[in-house]
């Protein structure tokens, strides 16, 4: 079993910036990639961005592109997603997923574990 537990979302105003943080722990973590999705209130769960078991093979949704960041520690058993020129739109719950294997994925059913999910507010 893997647990995974998201920290860093909160309150910003629009352009501004944070940056989340997965902790990983149980099973190896070098053997999923991992993905953040995001959920605003009466809407469905959007895949957001993925990264490969090593970090060097990155996916995003086109609407961040340019602006998000996602990376991983290895080392550490983190995953980050760093978000810049944040618009109000974008407020939802950020959670944190893992895929086993190596490919990356965008889709919800691919990801095997999931977080309790981060709260970021953009304010206008």
């Amino acid at each position: 079993q893997v647990q995974l537990v998201e920290s860093g979302g909160g309150l910003v105003q629009a352009g501004g910036s944070l940056r989340l943080s997965c902790a990983s722990s149980g099973r190896t973590f070098t053997n999923y990639a991992m993905g953040w999705f995001r959920q605003a209130q009466g809407k469905e769960r959007e895949f957001v961005a993925a990264v490969s078991w090593n970090g060097d093979r990155t996916e995003y949704v086109d609407s961040v592109k340019g602006r998000f960041t996602i990376s991983r520690d290895n080392g550490k058993n983190m995953v980050y997603l760093q978000m810049n020129s944040l618009k109000p739109e974008e407020t939802a719950v950020y959670y944190c997923a893992a895929k086993w294997g190596y490919g990356l994925g965008s889709s919800r059913d691919e990801y095997d574990h999931w977080g309790q999910g981060t709260q970021v507010t953009v304010s206008s």
